[in-house]
């Protein structure tokens, strides 16, 4: 599969897409979305991979959205076509996404990381959402998924002044789950990932939709969740093959059914 704005490998379980737009530091443009979605939506089909990964250039994992695409359009057409509606489909993945952040995460940049189930970043990270300084506001989850990820006083502060957060802080607020040199960054996120793929592929995807689903209902219907799913995966080969190899002592050898 031949792609124009990215690049993807696939090794040891794990889906590689660098973003490569470097002229324009990765700005998401439209057919950036379109490639990422194609490119996804293979891996989700691929029965080889158990975890995804998107990262970006060691100056940049993405500058933001390319405001040349955008700077002459109106609000009939942008609303008829739900201009950006297809960056939506990015955080609908069932297998688990990591991001990768190094340098410049703004704007679609951070929105786009913030799609990822979580975030390993650089020491050289810098997130932010500066869209107020071009007259307009997050467009791609911004405001909903940053207060999610770090509380309403800081994602209002972000959000209102452009302000800019740094790997340090980001760590600290919750944003990001590790730091790292940014010279380690992609070795480490793919352990991480390689170690993710080796579990049962079944018992991933449930932790992540149950995870998400904390963020959508009640803790009563949360728990309530939970406790089915976990009931339902008594009916995998994985759970026996799991159970089974713990009390031998092995490693388990999970087949993903």
């Amino acid at each position: 599969m031949q792609f124009e704005t990215i690049l993807l490998e696939k090794n040891n379980g794990v889906g590689l897409i660098t973003l490569n737009r470097p002229q324009a530091l990765n700005a998401l443009n439209s057919t950036l979305i379109q490639d990422l979605n194609l490119a996804l939506d293979d891996l989700d089909r691929d029965s080889s991979i158990g975890c995804m990964v998107i990262t970006g250039s060691e100056k940049a994992f993405a500058a933001g959205a390319d405001i040349k695409e955008m700077a002459e359009l109106s609000f009939p057409n942008i609303y008829l076509d739900d201009f950006f509606h297809l960056a939506d489909r990015i955080a609908q993945r069932r297998k688990p996404l990591i991001a990768a952040v190094s340098g410049y995460a703004l704007g679609g940049g951070c929105e786009l990381a913030l799609m990822c189930d979580f975030i390993y970043c650089a020491d050289n990270a810098k997130f932010g959402l500066p869209e107020v300084t071009l007259g307009v506001i997050p467009g791609i989850g911004g405001t909903q998924r940053l207060t999610l990820a770090i509380g309403k006083a800081k994602a209002m502060e972000m959000c209102l002044t452009a302000r800019q957060m740094g790997a340090v802080e980001a760590e600290q607020s919750g944003l990001v789950a590790q730091v790292f040199p940014k010279e380690e960054l992609v070795e480490k996120t793919l352990k991480a990932a390689e170690k993710i793929a080796e579990k049962s592929v079944v018992a991933t995807m449930m932790i992540k939709e149950s995870i998400n689903r904390a963020f959508e209902v009640s803790l009563q219907e949360g728990l309530r969740f939970e406790r089915r799913t976990f009931h339902s995966i008594f009916a995998t080969q994985d759970q026996k093959e799991g159970m089974q190899a713990f009390v031998e002592k092995r490693q388990a050898n999970f087949k993903n059914n």
